[in-house]
């Protein structure tokens, strides 16, 4: 225990150091489980599936063997927790929006300004389009090289993080990434999701310290 200690406290001043850890943020080398609601479990990925609509030129749904042999990228992420845990370097494999689009694949709207991320049970949290294809989100479906755990959200999770030691204006709180993902919206209105509604900040921005709203 003594010795879990010695080393995150020393991870996290190395992380200080470099500036890679955001202001009020500790370091954790556990991966904690943190959501609302219950984890849906897939006995049959035959019946699970990807919907792109709202402003696209063509609807699309995605079968898992339709999604997992679209483009992908592996990507080093820094995890930031709005509950003030970070993770650092973790290695996540998944499909990239704008490789979908520079491959002609997914073909947006001039009007479309913001990306909204259904979730199982009704789940949604939003961002801006800017933020969608940015390389700090990602359709994760292997974490570490293995598929994800079901708490952590398999069989396909949307996922927002940081690329470590690149701060970018885009660089979110982990929740602004929906676990248990089925569809993307695309729509020329911001809709705040589950916990934007609940107080929770509508940016996120991890450098800023946007948690919550300020009313």
């Amino acid at each position: 225990m003594f010795s879990d200690f010695a080393e995150r406290r020393a991870l996290e001043q190395k992380m200080r150091q470099e500036g890679r850890l955001p202001p009020g943020q500790s370091v954790t080398l556990k991966f904690p489980v943190l959501h609302y609601g219950p984890v849906p479990l897939y006995d049959d990925l035959g019946q699970w599936s990807l919907r792109l609509h709202g402003l696209v030129e063509k609807e699309l749904t995605l079968s898992w063997d339709d999604f997992t042999k679209l483009p992908r990228r592996k990507v080093n992420f820094d995890l930031h927790c709005v509950t003030k845990w970070s993770k650092f370097d973790t290695q996540w494999e998944g499909v990239h929006l704008q490789d979908l689009i520079d491959e002609g694949i997914l073909k947006l709207k001039p009007e479309a300004q913001f990306c909204i991320q259904h979730c199982e049970f009704g789940y949604t949290t939003n961002t801006s389009l800017e933020a969608a294809l940015s390389e700090n989100f990602l359709m994760a479906f292997l974490y570490e090289g293995k598929p994800l755990e079901p708490e952590h959200g398999y069989p396909v999770r949307g996922l927002m993080a940081a690329i470590p030691g690149k701060r970018t204006e885009t660089d979110r709180y982990l929740w602004k990434g929906g676990k248990w993902l089925r569809a993307l919206e695309f729509t020329a209105d911001d809709h705040p999701g589950f916990w934007e509604k609940a107080g929770y900040n509508n940016i996120a921005n991890v450098w800023r310290e946007e948690r919550y709203s300020r009313w």
